[in-house]
């Protein structure tokens, strides 16, 4: 299958600080991949170096085999950052109604994410008055009403309990049918329950990428789950 995708050699330094170093991955069309590590990986600022949010010090993108820049990933790129809080004063509905209007989905599309999400409750509220969870699920309906093929999310299961995560993975699965995913993921058993393959990051370098069996075997490992996988190979 040919890739979506390619990193090449990607590094960032902030100062003296090297926080990437030579970052090179193929994302393939469908499929689920993770980047985990621990805090202080490097996950992140991967990320916006991918969508042009950060400047990088050297390496290569490229798009279905083709060299892109950047400051045009937007177009291939959807990128949802951690924590963010859009439009906080107003309503939950007028800013996903906004949302809806200018990523130019349809009112259904939003009113079944909305119902999935169980979003339903909190329309009239304002979003600064959410609780941690219901900000997160805002954050996701948000990414999910975007058209890009490439949707990267930034911790997408922080602030749900288990079933929660469970049913937002269900939603994710069901979504790339048409889209790919990639998910930056600190908690390495969430990761193992979605991903199709990783990108194992440590200290700005990458450790390893491949499905869970494909890594097993780098480990020298007969079996075992991502966390023991990362524990032997980082």
């Amino acid at each position: 299958m040919s890739e979506l995708f390619q990193s090449k050699n990607i590094s960032k330094n902030f100062g003296i600080y090297q926080v990437l170093s030579d970052i090179s991955f193929s994302i393939y069309p469908g499929e689920i991949m993770g980047i985990i590590g621990p805090n202080g990986a490097g996950k992140t600022t991967l990320m916006e170096c991918m969508t042009g949010l950060l400047p990088f010090d050297k390496g290569e993108l490229y798009w279905k085999n083709k060299q892109v820049s950047p400051l045009h990933a937007k177009q291939f790129m959807f990128y949802l950052p951690h924590g963010i809080l859009p439009y906080a004063e107003q309503r939950v509905d007028i800013v996903l109604n906004f949302f809806q209007l200018i990523y130019g989905a349809s009112k259904t599309e939003l009113s079944q994410l909305i119902e999935r999400l169980g979003l339903s409750s909190m329309l009239k509220k304002q979003v600064y008055t959410l609780s941690k969870g219901y900000r997160q699920r805002l954050l996701l309906l948000i990414g999910l009403l975007s058209s890009q093929p490439l949707l990267l999310l930034d911790e997408p299961f922080d602030g749900f309990d288990l079933g929660q995560t469970l049913e937002v993975m269900k939603l994710l699965r069901e979504t790339v049918t048409n889209r790919t995913l990639l998910l930056s993921i600190h908690q390495l058993t969430e990761a193992q329950k979605i991903c199709n393959r990783f990108l194992l990051l440590n200290r700005g370098k990458v450790s390893a990428v491949g499905s869970l069996a494909q890594l097993q075997d780098q480990a020298g490992l007969k079996s075992g789950g991502l966390e023991e996988v990362f524990l032997a190979i980082a």
